[in-house]
């Protein structure tokens, strides 16, 4: 939801320090594959000060791999499963681009439809009043819509019965709030976006017109949740259970705690190791999907197979057009071509392409980080989610993170060579 921008700007140290060109005589020995592989992540795990993590690695057949480690909390000695939950921040944008593209084909919609066609409310950049938002604008955050501090100070909500005593409630900027705080989300935005809004402010418009620059929004993204809404007339959180979690089998992922077992959700952790309360937010669609490493490597699993025309969420024309590359240089103040996960660097419909071959989307929130790529290439797929903010300590955090993902990815041709003598 609040993107870990400094999980990419720190990508060429991290990637300079990863295991990516070990010596193939440190190489694990003979035995299993998955095994070798848990024993390593395990090893990075107890060297490193992330409580708990989950990772899933797939590719266009499936699921290869998906594995849990540490813990889940650290009071009980808990352990992070590859069924344990968590929300997984800004991935979850990338539900919103299946649910858009699917009440296109639906008929509901057009991309380059205006956005005051489907609201109940006036949503116009007032230093462009005669230029129009389209959903294609949200989609591909163009829109000129922008996140101040009254979407920082005012979106998360913590959970009924709890409270914030000795609790840092900022991430850095991120605040988390008490339940007596939380209104609709349509009202919200509705305060936002229109001048007359109780959390109106002049910079909650860039001074770009419509189409004109990338600016990552998450008001934006939860507008578009919205008119889904609106199109569909069902809950974002009802239709996208019935068009995406529900075909996919991912039986254990929801848009809330009522929605899972909570019982298997994990604490999530500041830098410190100090626990945080259970919290949602008045925006859910753009960060807050509940899920496990082995429901989200199904997810992957299927976005690979949507991208060589195969999946069944959607039609091959459409996730022709969920993946297409929608802007170009003119759209950005600069650009970062070197880093190989970066999905601001090419966006398509809430995914985006980094300059180095990769689709997918990152993201951050107290207490999670997450990442979800697949090379386009190889249609080799990997996802990372772990329970344990980056707080102060990033450069320490941003190593550990690497060094987990890039020794995933010394074993993809093993696990395949392994799920091949195993049928």
């Amino acid at each position: 939801m609040y993107k870990v921008t400094l999980l990419l700007l720190l990508a060429a140290t991290a990637l300079a320090c990863s295991p990516q060109h070990r010596d193939p005589a440190s190489a694990p020995g003979p035995g299993s594959a998955r095994d070798s592989l848990t024993t390593e992540l395990d090893s990075i795990r107890r060297s490193g000060e992330i409580n708990g993590f989950g990772v899933a690695m797939v590719d266009d057949r499936g699921v290869l791999y998906s594995q849990g480690f540490g813990v889940a909390d650290r009071e009980t000695g808990e352990a992070y499963t590859e069924h344990t939950l968590q929300h997984i921040a800004s991935v979850s944008k990338t539900l919103i681009g299946i649910a858009l593209m699917k009440v296109a084909e639906m008929g509901k919609l057009e991309l380059d439809d205006p956005i005051g066609k489907y609201l109940p409310f006036r949503v116009v950049n007032p230093n462009f009043p005669d230029e129009a938002i389209t959903v294609r604008h949200l989609a591909t955050h163009t829109s000129g819509i922008n996140d101040t501090e009254q979407y920082m100070k005012r979106a998360w909500i913590i959970t009924e019965g709890q409270d914030l005593t000795g609790i840092r409630t900022d991430y850095p900027a991120q605040q988390l709030n008490l339940p007596e705080k939380d209104i609709p989300m349509a009202d919200y935005l509705k305060d936002y976006l229109e001048p007359e809004g109780e959390y109106y402010q002049s910079d909650n418009y860039t001074g770009f017109a419509p189409g004109e620059r990338y600016n990552y929004s998450n008001i934006g993204a939860t507008l578009c949740a919205l008119i889904i809404e609106r199109v569909s007339g069902q809950p974002f959180d009802r239709f996208t259970k019935e068009h995406i979690l529900a075909p996919l089998g991912m039986s254990a992922t929801g848009w809330s705690l009522e929605a899972v077992d909570v019982k298997r959700h994990s604490r999530l952790y500041r830098n410190d190791h100090s626990v945080l309360p259970f919290y949602t937010a008045i925006t859910y669609p753009d960060g807050m999907l509940i899920s496990s490493s082995s429901d989200m490597a199904k997810y992957l699993a299927e976005l690979i197979k949507g991208y060589t025309g195969e999946g069944k969420l959607l039609s091959r024309n459409s996730y022709a057009e969920l993946f297409r590359p929608q802007l170009s240089e003119v759209n950005f103040a600069s650009r970062d071509a070197g880093n190989p996960y970066n999905e601001d660097y090419d966006p398509a419909i809430f995914i985006g392409h980094s300059g180095q071959g990769y689709v997918g989307h990152s993201g951050g929130d107290a207490g999670v980080g997450t990442w979800m790529f697949f090379d386009k290439e190889t249609e080799n797929g990997r996802y990372i989610v772990i329970n344990t903010d980056f707080g102060g300590d990033e450069r320490a955090k941003e190593l550990e993170y690497y060094a987990i993902w890039d020794l995933m990815n010394e074993y993809f041709d093993r696990l395949r060579a392994q799920r091949r003598a195993d049928q």
